[in-house]
């Protein structure tokens, strides 16, 4: 067949040229865009039902237009005429035509009036920006995590809109330091927390306020911290007001805090400048939760710590004089101690503590008297060598109660005696209460880990009383019949699970017993 009339134009070279580079978008892009914008065009001429194609030359820019039609079977295959022909119809354009071949007519060049070339022109101006956004997604989802510079082009509703360059970020008011305010052309300074994609296009998200921006300027500041000598452990802010900085140095001869501070404070004043004069206390990591948690409530002097692993707490004691400044302005330098070290953080004086320890010691001198029918003289020595429940005692080697003055071999077998006989008696009145409640036995011989029997009164007194009843509830269900803060969501998850275990087995034993009967069918047959 003859080749498609040719339109020589060496202009599009130069366009095309020029839109790559200016857009950052690669060469062969624009030449497909611009092709879909003839062919767009040539459709709106020659008909839109038919298969119109045009290609550009990529050395001379000659555009070639032609009409594309697939060679079917025959005319029961024929689904659409505009696009398709029977062999035989091809075969009299082309003695050679073969099944799914495509003849292509060659078309004359049109002659582009208004209404084409500016569809043409519509066609490459969003293709161009539809590709430009492509590229914008694939540069900057890269980025993530990284400071950038930009101006601010527009404010809208105390958003601000910033000219990255090459793309826009969005800086959202609530990613704003408080009481900071632009203007158009104002340059800033912010992280990229994301890159999405959505119906308008990429967003690229900025924000002022997230810890990872404060952590990253001190990364420029500090040349330690860009070369690994100093680690960045921790942050936590109140942006705009308050912030801790846990910095540890893998080098001995390096003092991190200093490092950071700077010769007369010079570099993290730097950073401060940067977050609207927000307060920095830079504080050394220890991997010792009670030492890092005392740096922490810096500048607050702490007197002693308890540490609760279960739960996760700790608690300070500080001087009466130091309360309001472990504290803070509104609970501020506790609740950021909190975020840094990653501990529940609880504030006591020294009066508190000590009235505390003294009701301890009253309550569980008490409960020794009442339950061992001992004198307050010997409750008190218990209490005092650290026994705290009657289930110690009952279950201590006898030489640790020997060891205590005062106390002979016949006082302590006696009181071991007495502790295990009330330990007996409250587990037979609690195991009266499970048969009066009606406990199933397969929930009492279940074996959960963490199923007290309290638990399962609890369980009992709200209408849970088998297997399969404690295996329907919900976690917060639970953790709402046992108690709220007796138990984790994670320990009630597992406590469930533990529970449902028979579910599956019973599944299993049924498809192996279905296996069987297939089995012994089988061997029948």
């Amino acid at each position: 067949m003859s080749q498609s009339i040719a339109m020589p134009r060496p202009e599009l070279i130069q366009v095309a040229d020029a839109v790559a580079r200016d857009k950052s978008i690669e060469r062969e892009e624009v030449f497909m865009i611009m092709e879909q914008a003839l062919q767009k065009a040539g459709r709106s001429k020659y008909g839109q039902e038919k298969d119109i194609r045009a290609t550009i030359d990529r050395k001379s820019g000659e555009i070639r237009l032609a009409r594309y039609l697939e060679v079917v079977e025959n005319q029961d295959a024929v689904e659409d005429e505009n696009i398709q022909l029977t062999v035989d119809q091809a075969k009299r354009k082309k003695k050679d035509a073969e099944i799914g071949e495509f003849l292509i007519d060659p078309l004359p060049p049109i002659d582009f009036g208004r209404i084409s070339s500016q569809m043409a022109k519509q066609v490459i101006v969003q293709r161009v920006r539809e590709a430009e956004r492509a590229r914008q997604f694939e540069e900057y989802k890269e980025r993530i995590g990284e400071v950038v510079n930009g101006l601010v082009k527009r404010v809208e509703f105390g958003n601000v809109v910033v000219d990255l360059g090459r793309a826009e970020g969005l800086l959202r008011r609530d990613e704003l330091i408080p009481r900071e305010h632009f203007k158009n052309g104002d340059r800033v300074r912010a992280y990229i927390i994301d890159v999405r994609e959505e119906p308008r296009g990429p967003q690229i998200f900025l924000s002022r306020t997230c810890p990872e921006f404060m952590a990253m300027l001190f990364a420029q500041e500090v040349p330690e911290i860009y070369d690994g000598i100093i680690e960045i452990k921790a942050v936590a802010r109140d942006s705009g007001s308050r912030a801790k900085i846990a910095v540890i140095s893998k080098d001995s001869s390096i003092d991190p805090v200093g490092a950071c501070v700077g010769m007369r404070g010079s570099r993290v004043q730097a950073v401060v400048a940067e977050l609207q004069g927000e307060k920095i206390d830079i504080i050394q990591w220890n991997e010792d939760p009670a030492t890092f948690v005392v740096n922490g409530l810096a500048p607050a002097e702490v007197s002693k710590v308890v540490l609760d692993e279960d739960s996760g707490r700790i608690e300070v004691v500080v001087p009466d004089d130091q309360l309001s400044l472990a504290i803070g302005r509104r609970g501020q330098n506790v609740r950021l101690a909190s975020h840094l070290t990653g501990w529940t953080i609880d504030i006591l004086t020294e009066d508190e503590e000590s009235a505390r320890r003294q009701e301890e010691f009253k309550s569980r001198s008490q409960a020794f008297i009442d339950g061992l029918d001992v004198d307050d003289v010997i409750a008190h020595l218990l209490v005092t060598e650290g026994f705290t429940s009657i289930e110690e005692v009952a279950f201590v080697p006898d030489n640790e109660l020997f060891s205590i003055e005062g106390f002979d071999e016949d006082i302590a077998v006696e009181l071991k005696a007495r502790a295990q006989a009330n330990i007996e008696e409250k587990n037979q009145k609690l195991m009266s209460k499970l048969s009066e409640l009606g406990i199933a036995k397969d929930l009492l011989n279940a074996g959960i880990d963490g199923l007290e029997v309290e638990m399962l009164i609890a369980l009992g007194e709200k209408g849970v009383k088998t297997l399969d009843d404690l295996a329907d509830l919900a976690s917060d269900e639970l953790i709402e019949v046992l108690g709220i803060g007796s138990m984790s969501m994670d320990d009630a998850n597992t406590m469930i699970m533990a529970a449902r275990a028979h579910w599956f087995d019973d599944e299993d034993g049924e498809g192996a017993q279905s296996a069987d009967a297939d089995g012994e069918t089988s061997a029948e047959e």
